[in-house]
């Protein structure tokens, strides 16, 4: 079959079986024409959550599929390649933090949205990279752990100089 025919095939079967299909935006041009939505991982998860579909394939990483489960819970969400992860989403665990928050019970732990769902039960505010600083900044308190892309989080630290921003050593490989 040519990649032409592959995609009207895809095409047919996702409005047979009731699939959307979400691509995020690093993933190969063949993929995307056939996507119903493209874009970051929070915009995909919001876009499903609205879908009337009740199928969902996440063309991205795990993290990414679990967001969308989170947003979307009456859904069923495929990721085709179960495997593939992101390196920065699972570099700290449950285990990490939660001793880390154990010791330091007087910050409060900011997650960027690429974090497992796992690690997501345990931070007290999730953010994207475009809510990061607006949020740090709305907080009631000044201690924070911004985990767990330091770039980001040095960013945000940059932007919020009246907050202790703490960084753990962590970020995109």
């Amino acid at each position: 079959m040519t990649i032409k025919e592959i995609q009207e095939e895809i095409i047919r079967l996702k409005k047979e079986k009731d699939f959307c299909i979400l691509a995020h935006a690093y993933q190969g041009h063949e993929i995307l024409e056939v996507a119903d939505y493209m874009g970051d991982s929070y915009g995909l998860s919001v876009e499903a959550s609205k879908d009337s579909r009740k199928n969902i394939i996440m063309c991205g990483v795990r993290f990414m599929a679990e967001t969308c489960k989170i947003l979307s819970p009456d859904k069923n969400v495929y990721l085709p390649n179960p495997e593939a992860g992101c390196p920065m989403a699972e570099q700290m665990d449950k285990d990490l933090i939660g001793a880390w928050k154990k010791a330091n019970p007087d910050y409060t732990v900011v997650a960027y949205i690429n974090t497992t769902a796992e690690l997501k039960t345990i931070c007290d505010v999730c953010c994207t990279s475009s809510s990061a600083v607006q949020i740090v900044n709305n907080l009631d308190t000044d201690k924070i752990l911004f985990i767990p892309d330091c770039n980001l989080g040095q960013f945000v630290a940059e932007q919020c100089p009246d907050k202790d921003i703490k960084l753990l050593q962590g970020g995109c490989p």
